[in-house]
């Protein structure tokens, strides 16, 4: 029977962030503000993490409050349909010292498919209050299309106004929950 530790989310110093190519040439970026997931351990060096993670879709914000309406709306990712983006790791492998590559079920839109994520294992340290945090960046890509997320626009001088791929940055600060088991 072996020990595993439970690790959630701390949203207050972490964010779920996102950049997408708008007219072709530049970036727009956004993060969720609403989120929660955990990770469970056998070791704090996180070598065999499981992750979970949820976001709640209309917590999106870009800046823009008529771009964030529109992202909300059927066109994009139908937040009335479809409250709610998840993930579910299936593998979590050491790649090199610190940089593992993490895949995993990504469910947006209605839609789950496959999805590997780079993810540096940042640190572990106590804060002044005596819990144990752990510190993770994750970043990837993948093609929006592929989870149904479709609409765009065609410009006058050739291309689109939505870029297709989608580029994912989370910095994440993990609280280690102490005394919990789940074996």
């Amino acid at each position: 029977m072996s020990t595993k530790t439970t690790w959630v989310i701390d949203p207050a110093h972490s964010q779920i962030g996102f950049k997408v190519k708008h007219m072709m040439f530049t970036s727009i970026s956004g993060n969720f503000t609403q989120f929660d997931g955990a990770a469970e351990t056998e070791s704090d060096n996180f070598d065999d993490a499981k992750f979970s993670f949820k976001a709640i879709t209309d917590s999106i914000t870009t800046g823009n409050k008529d771009r964030d309406n529109h992202l909300l709306s059927p066109d994009f990712f139908d937040a009335a349909t479809f409250p709610e983006i998840s993930f579910t790791s299936t593998g979590f492998s050491n790649v090199f010292e610190g940089e593992f590559k993490l895949t995993g079920d990504l469910t947006l839109h209605g839609i789950s498919k496959p999805v590997e994520l780079n993810t540096e294992f940042v640190g572990l340290a106590k804060d002044p209050w005596g819990n144990t945090k752990a510190g993770l960046s994750i970043t990837g890509k993948f093609n929006r299309k592929d989870w149904g997320l479709n609409w765009n626009s065609p410009l006058e001088t050739g291309g689109v106004l939505v870029g297709e791929e989608i580029k994912l940055n989370f910095e994440l600060q993990f609280i280690k929950q102490e005394g919990i088991s789940n074996y």
